[in-house]
Parts: C-alpha cells; sequence; structure tokens
C-alpha cells in the first residue's frame, strides 16, 4: 500500500464547466471591409422594422445578461468609423446596429480547471477558525481560449469547506481607464525586444517618468508628423511599441457584483488566445504591507510571454515580465522576499525546476537548476503547482510530474527556507494522480492544480480533474512534512 494514501482526504465538491455562463463579447466580420455594406443592410429598414427587430432581440436576450443596451451602444459605437455617420441615427439603430456586431461566449463551456486558491483580503463577520478564500479558475469556451473566473467560499474550523453560490450572470472585466505605464520598465522591454533605437528614445523622451496609453499614442504620433523620413523600419517599432503598450494593461471590477460575476477575458495581442495557468500569492513585504499577485503565461496562438498580474482584486494590472529568465512556463513566486531580495521558481528547459532571485520583481536574469526528474511518474518533466508555503521546517512545494501516456500526477519537495536551491526532502510517489471516471476528460489522464491555502494544518488543494472540473482534496499537513522529512 502506498504510504501517500493516508495523506488525502477528499471533498465532494465539484465544479463543473456550464454553458448556460455567457458574456457578450465584441463580433468582428471578417474581413472588416464588410462592416460598411452589413450597416447598409439595417439602414434600409424602416424605423417600425428597426423597433420590432431590437423588440425581439432584447426581449430574448436581455434576461440573460445586465446592461445590455450598454453594451451594444458601446459596439455601435466601435465600428460607426466604417460607415457614413453624418445623418441622424435614431437610439433604436444604433442599438440594433450593435447588436449586429455583438455575440455571446460560453467562456466555461469546455472546461474549467487548473485552480489557485488564496485568502480572501476581506476575513470580516466570519465564525471563530473560518477563513473566506477566492479561488481562481481557468475556464475555456469555444476556440480553446482561455480566461480567468473565480469562485469564493469559506473554510470554516474543522476544515470543511463551502463555496458561495455562482452569479447567475456573468460580464468581462472593463478596461481601467488611464492604467499608467513605468517608463524605465517599457523602455527595458523594448530594449529585451531590440527595439531600443532612436525612433523608440524620440518617442519615450518628452513622457513623464509615468504615462498612459494616450500619452503614448499622442507622441507617436506627434514623431511620425514631424519625421519626413518615416522608415519602414519606424514603422516596425511604432507597432512593437503599440504592440508592447496594448500587452501591458488594467481592468477593473465593481463590488456591486460578486466575484463569480467577473471574467478577465483576454485583451491584448499577447494574449488572443489565453490566459492559461494563473498562480496566485498573496505576497508580504518586508515592510508588513500585502499585496496579491499571480504570474500567468499569455498565449497568442503560437508563443508563449510569461507575465505578472497584481491586484487587490478590484483592480487588475498584468504586467510583462523582462529578462532571459522568463521565457518559459510555470512561474510561481514565494510569498516573501528572501534575502531581500524576490524569489519564483520557473522551469526553464521544459523539464526541470529552476529557482530565481531578483531585485525587481519585473526583472529576472538568472536561473539555477534545482530539481530534475528522478522518479518514474515524473520521467517527461517536472514542474510546480504554484506558489510555496512557508512552513517550520521548509518551503513546501507541491509539484506536477509527467509520466507515460501523458499522465500528470501531484507530488511534493521540501525546501531550505533561507536557501530554497537546498531540497531537503522530496516524496518518491504521488499524492494525487488520475484514477477512475476521472481520467476521463478535456485532456484525459491530468490531475493539476495552481495553488493550494494552509488551514489548520491542514493543506487545501483544489485541483482539475483532466482538465475538465475541479474538485478538492484536504490533505495532512504534518503528516505530510514527516513523510518529507524522512525522504519517502
Amino acid at each position: 500500500m502506498s504510504k501517500t494514501n493516508s495523506l488525502v482526504s477528499r471533498t465532494k465538491i465539484l465544479l463543473s464547466p456550464d454553458s448556460s455562463r455567457v458574456v457578450l463579447r465584441k463580433f468582428n466580420p471578417d474581413p472588416e471591409s464588410r462592416i460598411s455594406s452589413i450597416v447598409g443592410r439595417i439602414n434600409a429598414l424602416s424605423e417600425k422594422e428597426v423597433a420590432r427587430n431590437l423588440k425581439v432581440i432584447v426581449s430574448r436576450f436581455s434576461k440573460k445578461h445586465l446592461q445590455t443596451e450598454e453594451t451594444l451602444l458601446a459596439h455601435y459605437e466601435s465600428v460607426k468609423s466604417f460607415f457614413d455617420t453624418d445623418y441622424d441615427i435614431s437610439a433604436a439603430r444604433k442599438l440594433l446596429i450593435g447588436a449586429y456586431f455583438t455575440n455571446e461566449y460560453a467562456f466555461e463551456s469546455a472546461a474549467l480547471f487548473n485552480p489557485s486558491i488564496v485568502s480572501h483580503p476581506d476575513q470580516s463577520g466570519l465564525p471563530a477558525g473560518s477563513v473566506r478564500f477566492i479561488m481562481s479558475l481557468r475556464a475555456t469556451g469555444e476556440g480553446h481560449i482561455s480566461s480567468l473566473t473565480f469562485r469564493t467560499g469559506v473554510i470554516d474550523s474543522s476544515c470543511t469547506v463551502s463555496i458561495d453560490p455562482v452569479s447567475q450572470y456573468a460580464a468581462v472585466a472593463p478596461p481601467m481607464p488611464d492604467s499608467p505605464y513605468d517608463k524605465v520598465c517599457f523602455r527595458y522591454k523594448l530594449a529585451e525586444m531590440r527595439f531600443d533605437n532612436e525612433f523608440s528614445r524620440s518617442v519615450l523622451a518628452p513622457l513623464p517618468d509615468f504615462f498612459t496609453i494616450n500619452q503614448l499614442q499622442e507622441s507617436l504620433s506627434n514623431l511620425v508628423r514631424q519625421n519626413h523620413r518615416y522608415s519602414e523600419n519606424d514603422k516596425l517599432v511604432h507597432d512593437k511599441i503599440l504592440w508592447l503598450a496594448h500587452s501591458n494593461y488594467g481592468v477593473s471590477i465593481s463590488e456591486r457584483h460578486p466575484l463569480s460575476y467577473w471574467v478577465i477575458f483576454p485583451a491584448s495581442p499577447s494574449e488572443k488566445n489565453g490566459i492559461e495557468d494563473a498562480r496566485f500569492v498573496r505576497f508580504i513585504d518586508d515592510d508588513g504591507s500585502s499585496r496579491y499577485y499571480a504570474t500567468y503565461t499569455a498565449y497568442d496562438g503560437r508563443v508563449i510571454l510569461p507575465q505578472l498580474l497584481e491586484t487587490d482584486f478590484k483592480n487588475f494590472k498584468m504586467i510583462t515580465l523582462n529578462g532571459s529568465a522568463v521565457q518559459n512556463k510555470g512561474m510561481a513566486l514565494f510569498p516573501r522576499r528572501i534575502n531581500g531580495n524576490f524569489a519564483m521558481l520557473s522551469r526553464q528547459d521544459n523539464e526541470s525546476i529552476f529557482l530565481m532571485y531578483s531585485d525587481n520583481i519585473h526583472f529576472w536574469h538568472e536561473a539555477v537548476r534545482i530539481v530534475r526528474p528522478k522518479y518514474d511518474w515524473e520521467f517527461m518533466k517536472i514542474g510546480n503547482c504554484g506558489s510555496p508555503i512557508e512552513t517550520d521546517i521548509g518551503w513546501l512545494v507541491l509539484t506536477h510530474g509527467v509520466g507515460p501516456f501523458r499522465q500528470y500526477s501531484i507530488g511534493a519537495l521540501l525546501l531550505d527556507r533561507s536557501d530554497p536551491s537546498k531540497v531537503l526532502g522530496r516524496l518518491a510517489e504521488p499524492i494525487l494522480f488520475p484514477t477512475g471516471i476521472f481520467r476521463d476528460g478535456y485532456v484525459p489522464n491530468v490531475v493539476y492544480t495552481c495553488g493550494y491555502l494552509v488551514h489548520k494544518d491542514k493543506l487545501i488543494v483544489p485541483y482539475a480533474l483532466s482538465d475538465w472540473k475541479i474538485t478538492i482534496a484536504i490533505i495532512d499537513l504534518r503528516h505530510l512534512l514527516q513523510l518529507l522529512q524522512a525522504g519517502i
């Protein structure tokens, strides 16, 4: 009998993808040149026909969405530059035009997986010994586009986990107006992309130390107007500056709605095919201040880009990471500085776990390998399953290992508290592995998590079953640490 079997008790919680949960998205015809002809057909309708058609649309869709008319009007505004608007257009016609450029997207219709969990910033009103949490989930819909959604819940004094009711409605978190850019970080990233030249320096020179997208676009426009020798290379740098700006953005949400109402949907060119595998952590700095970070993978359909998310769960800021050591997946930030530096686990070679240090959370240049595949269930590769948890005897890290038939299993490591490059213990067998009916799913034979939480000497581990559904396991922390110390 496996010595890890007695570690785990499984809850009956099962979070499944729900195709009825939809958000309104802008629908873009291909090619965009069709927009004017589509609007022309709508404009050929009489006002009576417009009113009748709009009434049918609103009655059919408004029950599934809040602020439907505001969304339709915003989508009208996004296409009006493609056709003549010199004549008066009625409010109803604007809404009808907007409806033709709107679609419902079932953001979690295919899968709900790769969860992460942190304590909620609001712990008020709870019974003694309870903790409120936020769980992030990777939701996937049509086209394998991944977005970020949330659940909240409570773990009581006996470690019973309950999930709050999920919002009936859902909406995409709106952009944060005038989100600032750090000029030093921006220029450094341009240099890393090999676009720090005379043109880019001339664009950045008149900007303040922290600038907005509007200020950047104004500087670009001014330079283009003044530069009579605007070369093809200048045009390329111009486009890359805008690409970088749009890859660093913010969204904000209203507390009038529960957190499960909001969806962080891919909004930048670098993540147009997905926001993947967010690993959240509550970070406590040396001065005692705290904030929440998450590392995630932006995917544009061809290239992955490691990103950093900073949040208070009201405002979310997506930031491009910099440096030669942030070129792969699976970054996980330690929850505090170590010897004055930020520390992060990563995977550089697609099969091992590396450790990185930096004095600036946005810049990562060097990495050292600390764990290689060793056991048969991880011969293909090994990686972290989220940010390390600090215990009295070391840093606890859950790991994922890939074995035969591309089976993903979850194991554990123990790292030294003052020098995490030292491995103090490692389980020879996985704690959680694909079994029974849960071997089948969106991606068969996978168990995976992106984060876990300690409560009352128990490790609360939400994890995905075959990249399809979510369940939660409770692991005896003391027993796990004893096994790690024994090297079992």
